[in-house]
């Protein structure tokens, strides 16, 4: 009997690439010099008598992530030997972690529910294969070793993943706590995801697709697979175990090879590495360092700035974006902040197709724009305007409010004046207004806005507008 009971199984094996200057076992840099072969030296090239020696930063990343995905810490770091005859690893074995992984038994939680993490362990980045005329049609492979021995942390979740929503779901969540960790360069360093995919129709025969880059194309791959072994039932195919490749271009899956077992590797332990002890000293320093995560800075922003809890989720999703938000609510009203941040100046971000790491101004600045909005000085028209301007080229707010006349009109006298001229210039528009139009008051207020440059409140001049009219 099956234990499966959903009509779709999916379980992710993510290879995320640690954030450090060196890889796991060399000195060599893990980025710079993009010519093929060139930040290599005989341990990363598998040469014979070079010996590894392990990244210290490496090893307290990895733990890192274990305490944010709640796993049982291992009390030993053993690296074993995954044994492979393929161009992209030269000493035709892959050093990683099989009997004893990092952490265990973890999990990572997305919207109302959990998802298991089967294990995390370590292990070294294999090389770069670089296919001229595309996987299936190159009639030879160049390798590049630039990136043989990176340091990369390898996150297997259990098969609980019911859809290939949810998959991608995850993988955002992950990147989002890979951010908060500082672990992971979300702009320059690689993620990778091998998906393990089966339907209830095929009896749950596992299917796995590898190199799905980033959480954007996983929904993408993993709904064209569903769909491809739906199919492949509905002609009356059986499925059998194999491993498939993702064409992100043509967007379809092929068969790389009928698939293996971990048994077939020969998995036995690297005698060049020591054992590391885990200690408890060692856990209590990192866990001191470990900053809040996302689902902390949720509930803080929830209780103690009163955010909604769909304003607290998106500021919280992206930690540049949350470390903004608690910058400037030290200064300005938090929902007035929340309100600004998670819409105007994500808008104008998009609108610029910019990243807020990208973004010249800092907190000072918006916190300048904030206080003027806040104690009524400038219009929200005035401010959207200089936001955008803002995101162009940091400038002195208020210094360019008094220089280019922007504050806002709040003077009764000078508004009732641009209230009765707008009333003596469309007669029409009033007695539209008398007569039950109310589109017709807005035309009025509209009117009154252009004549003070958007620098009137709306909620005065619909005041004032009223009593003249009556």
């Amino acid at each position: 009997m099956n234990k499966f009971t959903n009509d779709i199984v999916i379980g992710l094996e993510i290879h995320v690439e640690l954030n450090t200057q060196t890889k796991l076992f060399c000195g060599c840099p893990t980025q710079g010099s993009e010519e093929p072969n060139t930040r290599t030296c005989v341990t990363c090239l598998g040469m014979p008598g070079s010996k590894p020696v392990l990244n210290k930063k490496a090893v307290e990343h990895a733990i890192k992530l274990c305490l944010a995905l709640n796993c049982k810490m291992s009390k030993e770091l053993i690296f074993s030997r995954k044994s492979y005859f393929y161009p992209d690893m030269s000493k035709n074995y892959q050093v990683t972690q099989y009997e004893m992984p990092l952490g265990q038994k973890g999990k990572l939680k997305l919207r109302g529910e959990e998802v298991g993490i089967t294990r995390v362990h370590m292990e070294e980045d294999p090389a770069s294969l670089v296919h001229p005329a595309g996987m299936q049609r190159s009639p030879y492979v160049l390798v590049d070793y630039n990136r043989s021995g990176n340091p990369l942390v390898e996150i297997v979740t259990e098969p609980e993943l019911k859809s290939a929503g949810q998959a991608r779901e995850f993988m955002k969540q992950l990147i989002t706590t890979l951010g908060y960790l500082k672990i992971f360069d979300v702009n320059e360093g690689i993620i990778k995801a091998d998906a393990n995919v089966s339907i209830k129709e095929s009896g749950y025969v596992r299917q796995e697709v590898k190199n799905i880059t980033g959480f954007k194309e996983i929904e993408r791959a993993l709904n064209y697979e569903i769909e491809r072994q739906k199919k492949e039932v509905s002609e009356g195919k059986k499925l059998e175990q194999e491993t498939r490749s993702w064409d992100s271009e043509k967007g379809i899956t092929f068969l790389l090879r009928k698939k293996e077992t971990e048994e077939d590797y020969g998995y036995i332990m690297d005698t060049d590495l020591v054992k590391t002890d885990i200690t408890e000293d060692m856990l209590n320093k990192i866990n001191e360092v470990m900053p809040e995560l996302v689902h902390d800075k949720i509930e803080k922003f929830i209780s103690k700035h009163k955010l909604k809890k769909k304003d607290a989720e998106v500021i919280a999703a992206e930690i540049e974006l949350a470390e903004l938000y608690e910058a400037v609510a030290k200064e300005i009203n938090p929902i007035l902040a929340a309100k600004w941040l998670r819409r105007e100046l994500v808008r104008v971000l998009n609108y610029n197709k910019k990243e807020l790491y990208e973004m010249e101004a800092d907190e000072k600045h918006i916190i300048a724009l904030l206080s003027l909005v806040e104690s009524k000085k400038i219009t929200d028209n005035v401010a959207q305007k200089l936001l955008e301007k803002l995101i162009e080229k940091p400038f002195d707010v208020k210094e360019y409010v008094i220089k280019e006349n922007l504050g806002a009109v709040s003077d009764s006298k000078e508004l009732e004046k641009y209230c009765k001229e707008a009333i003596d210039e469309n007669p029409k528009a009033v007695e539209d207004y008398k007569a039950g139009e109310e589109k017709s008051f807005n035309f009025l207020v509209g009117q009154v806005m252009r004549k003070t440059k958007g620098k009137a409140t709306p909620k005065e001049v619909n005041e004032i507008m009223k009593k003249i009219i009556g």
